[in-house]
C-alpha cells in the first residue's frame, strides 16, 4: 500500500469541520493528542487497531504525521532492529524539510542530544556502557533505606490529618527525592524541580522553559563534581573511562532524571489506585497472598508508566505490520497498546503474575537500564505507605478520578484518600548520603578477566566541547602474564589469570571437609 501521509503537515480542516471535535485531522488520520487521546487512549488504540492493524498512521502536535506501532511482536522488531529503525532523530524528514519547528511542543523529547538514546552502534555502546557501569555501583540496599526513609518523611507530612492526595503529596515527590540523592544533589530537591520534570514531557507551552530549568540544575551539579568528585552517580559518570564531556554528562543525567521520575511517579500512583479500587488486589494484599512487587508487575501490564516512546526513525524504505514505511518516517513504540495486543493477552482480566513479557520498559538495546531502581522505589514506597496507613481508603468515588495524558504517558491528577489519623514517626537523623557499593577485595571470591579497551568514536554532535573535557583515548590493555606464571608482587593475580576463589577464613578442620564430601556424594 502507499503511505497515508499525503497531506502537508500543519494543514488543518476548515473551522466548521466536525473533525475538530472528533480527533480527526488532515487525510482522515487520527490525532494522538487532544481530548480523545487524553481522555480515552485505550479506546483510541482500539479504533486504530481496527482501522489499520498493528501499525497505524497518526498525527502528532501540529498535525505532524508519524506511525504508532500497536502490535507486541511489531514493537519488539522495532526496538530490536536499529539497522532499520534508528534512534537518531536527525533522520526525521519533518525536521529536515522544516515541517517541525525548533519550538515545537515536543521539542524537549525529540531534539537530538549527545546521549545514548539518540545513538546507535559504537557510540551507543560507549555512552550506554558509562550509564550501566555507573548504575552497577549503586548500593541497592542503601537505596532502599533511602526510599523507606523518604517515604516515611512524606507520610509524616499528612498522617495526622486523616486525609491526603497520594499523587500530589506522595507519588510525585518520592521519585524526585530518591533520584536527587542518587545523583548527589539532595539540596536541589524542591517543588519547582518536581513541577518542571512533570511539565517538560507534556507538550505544553512552558515545556521548553521547564527543560531549561532542569538543565541548569544539572549543569551546576556536573561543574561541582568535575571539581570535587564524591560517591554519587554524577561523579561516576564524570570519572568513567568512556571520557564523556560535560555536555554528554549533563544530557545523560537529564535523560535519566526525567525518565526515572516520570515513569516511577506514574507507576506509584497507578499501583496505589489499583490497590485501592480493585477488590482482587486489596483482598490479596491484605490476606498475604500477593506481595507489593507482584502488584507492581501487574500494574506494569495494565497501566504502564509510559504509554508510548517517541521515537524511532526509518533508516530506509521498509515494511512493518503491512504498512509501507518511508525513509525518514517517525515511529512511536506503542507500549500500552502492545501490552493489550490480543495475540498476547486475549483476556485482559487474566492475572499476569510472574510474566514479565510486557514492554513497560521498552526493549532491545535501548531497554531502560534503570528499571530495577524504578521497581524498588515503587515496591518500598508503596509498602512503607501501607504499613503506616493500613486502613487507607479511596476518598472519592472511583468515577471521579481524573487523568491527564499526552503521547508518552497518562497519569492521575489526584488520588484522594482517607484514613485514621496517626502520629508522626521519628526518623533517623543519619543523612544516608552514601549510596556506593562497598569495595570488595579483588582476590576474594572473584574471577578476574583482562580489561577491555573502550574505543572512543569521534564526537559527531554539534556544540562546543568544554575546555577541560578529557581527550578521547582508548584504555591501554595491560600485558597479561603467562597462564601458568606467578602472580605479580603483592599477591594480586595478573589480568590474564583465572583466579581460584580464596577462602575467607583459614582452612576448615579435615573432619568437616570430609563430612561435606560425604554429603555431596550422597552417603
Amino acid at each position: 500500500m502507499t503511505t497515508p501521509f499525503h497531506h502537508e503537515p500543519g494543514a488543518v480542516p476548515p473551522p466548521q469541520c466536525p473533525a475538530h471535535n472528533l480527533g480527526i485531522g488532515p487525510g482522515g488520520l487520527r490525532r494522538l493528542y487532544g481530548p480523545e487521546a487524553e481522555n480515552d487512549p485505550a479506546g483510541l488504540y482500539d479504533k486504530l487497531r481496527a482501522e489499520h492493524g498493528t501499525v497505524a498512521p497518526v498525527l502528532l502536535h501540529g498535525d505532524v504525521p508519524a506511525w504508532l506501532v500497536l502490535g507486541h511482536s511489531e514493537n519488539l522488531h522495532l526496538t530490536r532492529t536499529p539497522s532499520q529503525f534508528s534512534r537518531d532523530s536527525r533522520r526525521w524528514r519533518a525536521l529536515q524539510d522544516g515541517s517541525v519547528a525548533p519550538d515545537h511542543p515536543l521539542a524537549p523529547i525529540f531534539t537530538w542530544q549527545p546521549v545514548c538514546v539518540f545513538a546507535d552502534g559504537a557510540k551507543h555502546e560507549r555512552q550506554r556502557g558509562a550509564v550501566t557501569d555507573s548504575m552497577e555501583r549503586i548500593d541497592t540496599r542503601g537505596v532502599r533505606r533511602h526510599i523507606n526513609r523518604f517515604s516515611n518523611r512524606l507520610v509524616n507530612d499528612f498522617c495526622e490529618k486523616g486525609s491526603a492526595d497520594l499523587v500530589g503529596q506522595f507519588a510525585e515527590h518520592l521519585p524526585m527525592m530518591v533520584m536527587c540523592a542518587i545523583f548527589g544533589m539532595p539540596e536541589e530537591y524542591d517543588e519547582r524541580l518536581v513541577q518542571a520534570a512533570r511539565d517538560m514531557t507534556r507538550g505544553t507551552e512552558t515545556a521548553v522553559a521547564s527543560n531549561a530549568h532542569v538543565v541548569a540544575v544539572l549543569t551546576r551539579l556536573v561543574e561541582r563534581r568535575r571539581a570535587e568528585p564524591a560517591h554519587d552517580f554524577a561523579s561516576w559518570l564524570v570519572e568513567h573511562p568512556a571520557t564523556m564531556t560535560d555536555i554528554e554528562v549533563v544530557e545523560h543525567l537529564r535523560l535519566i532524571l526525567i525518565a526515572a521520575y516520570e515513569s516511577t511517579a506514574n507507576l506509584i500512583a497507578n499501583v496505589l489506585r489499583m490497590v485501592l479500587t480493585d477488590p482482587r488486589f486489596r483482598a490479596r494484599l491484605s490476606g498475604g497472598h500477593m506481595t507489593v512487587p507482584e502488584a507492581v508487575e501487574q500494574t506494569l501490564w495494565d497501566e504502564p508508566p509510559f504509554t508510548a516512546v517517541f521515537g524511532r526513525w526509518a533508516v530506509g524504505d521498509t515494511e512493518l505490520g503491512g504498512q509501507q514505511i518511508k525513509a525518514g518516517d517517525a515511529l512511536l513504540v506503542g507500549i500500552a497498546p502492545a501490552n493489550t495486543d490480543p495475540t498476547v493477552r486475549p483476556d485482559l482480566t487474566a492475572d499476569m503474575g510472574g510474566n514479565r513479557a510486557h514492554l513497560a520498559f521498552s526493549g532491545g538495546p535501548h531497554e531502560c537500564p534503570g528499571q530495577d531502581i524504578g521497581r524498588a522505589i515503587a515496591d518500598v514506597g508503596v509498602d512503607a505507605l501501607l504499613m503506616r496507613l493500613p486502613d487507607l481508603q479511596l476518598g472519592v468515588d472511583e468515577s471521579e478520578l481524573r487523568w491527564v495524558g499526552n503521547i508518552m504517558s497518562r497519569h492521575l491528577v489526584e488520588l484522594p484518600v482517607k484514613f485514621a489519623p496517626s502520629p508522626q514517626q521519628k526518623l533517623d537523623a543519619d543523612p544516608l548520603s552514601v549510596m556506593a557499593r562497598p569495595a570488595r577485595p579483588a582476590g576474594d571470591w572473584e574471577i578476574s578477566s583482562p580489561a577491555r579497551p573502550v574505543p572512543e568514536p569521534a564526537h559527531s554532535f554539534a556544540g562546543t566541547q568544554p575546555a577541560h573535557a578529557p581527550g578521547a583515548a582508548p584504555l591501554p590493555r595491560p600485558a597479561a602474564p603467562p597462564a601458568d606464571g606467578p602472580a605479580p608482587a603483592g599477591g594480586r593475580p595478573g589480568p590474564g589469570t583465572a583466579v581460584v576463589p580464596a577462602q575467607r577464613r583459614p582452612a576448615a578442620p579435615a573432619r568437616l571437609w570430609q563430612a561435606v564430601t560425604r554429603w555431596w556424594k550422597g552417603y
